[in-house]
């Protein structure tokens, strides 16, 4: 099937992170853009004159129910042509057009019973804030959740507060966070489990014998997702039917 073309406004630009921004795009029409959480979309930005050179695909980092504004993380890469456009020129009330939604990166119909560890490094926590804000709004049936999330420093820890009170509020939802290169790590500065180094660590602690409900969900740069899936499936003993992953770059 075709993906549909949309044209958006953006309709605000924040600071979320160093060298890391929040946009919002305001969907134009009275279509709604129905999509599963987990799904990107394919923004065409003004960065060449070529087509398929203007493509860049972004994760959509809210819940499905918001049909008309949709939420992205975006890093800012060296030397990168639509991070130039996104970081230096975009400004709200700009026009951008996109198009989808697309992406098998999503959860399965029914999660009962179903325990979920989401392992993710960076941006590539948006997929994931979209599945989270899906299962509380629709509050959906699951065992357990587990957000794994990776950083260098502590300021580069991405919507650290809804986290961190969804960690208080949400029913068996666990919140953890790796720091890979802060230099030290004050524990009574957070209100959930934070360790110096990889995610690796923290969910190969966790869930060191094969569970035959515990699904594992991966998104981020290349070199996390394959030591990752190695760990899991060699190291660790999980099948490859247990582990789902969406690449960054």
């Amino acid at each position: 099937m075709a993906w549909k073309w949309y044209d958006s406004l953006i309709s605000r630009i924040e600071e979320a992170a160093p060298g890391v921004r929040r946009f919002w795009l305001e969907v134009q029409g009275d279509e709604p853009l129905v999509f599963k959480a987990g799904q990107f979309v394919t923004m065409d930005l003004p960065i060449h004159e070529k087509r398929l050179k203007r493509w860049r695909s972004y994760s959509i980092a809210n819940a499905p129910s918001q049909t008309h504004v949709l939420e992205f993380v975006i890093v800012r890469l060296e030397g990168g042509a639509a991070s130039a456009y996104l970081f230096e020129q975009a400004q709200v009330g700009d026009v951008i057009r996109f198009k989808g939604p697309d992406g098998n990166f999503v959860l399965p119909d029914d999660l009962t019973g179903r325990h979920l560890v989401f392992v993710c490094t960076g941006t590539g926590v948006a997929p994931f804030r979209s599945m989270i804000q899906d299962i509380r709004e629709r509050q959906l049936p699951y065992g357990s959740l587990h957000l794994i999330y990776g950083t260098r420093y502590t300021e580069g820890i991405l919507y650290r507060d809804e986290f961190e009170r969804l960690n208080q509020e949400m029913p068996n939802f666990r919140y953890s966070v790796a720091l890979s290169r802060e230099a030290h790590i004050d524990a009574g500065a957070f209100s959930f489990p934070v360790v110096k180094g990889y995610v690796h660590q923290i969910y190969m602690e966790a869930y060191p014998t094969p569970q035959p409900n515990l699904d594992f969900y991966l998104c981020g740069w290349s070199n996390m997702i394959d030591d990752a899936v190695a760990n899991l499936l060699v190291k660790l003993g999980y099948s490859k039917q247990q582990i789902r992953y969406e690449l960054y770059g």
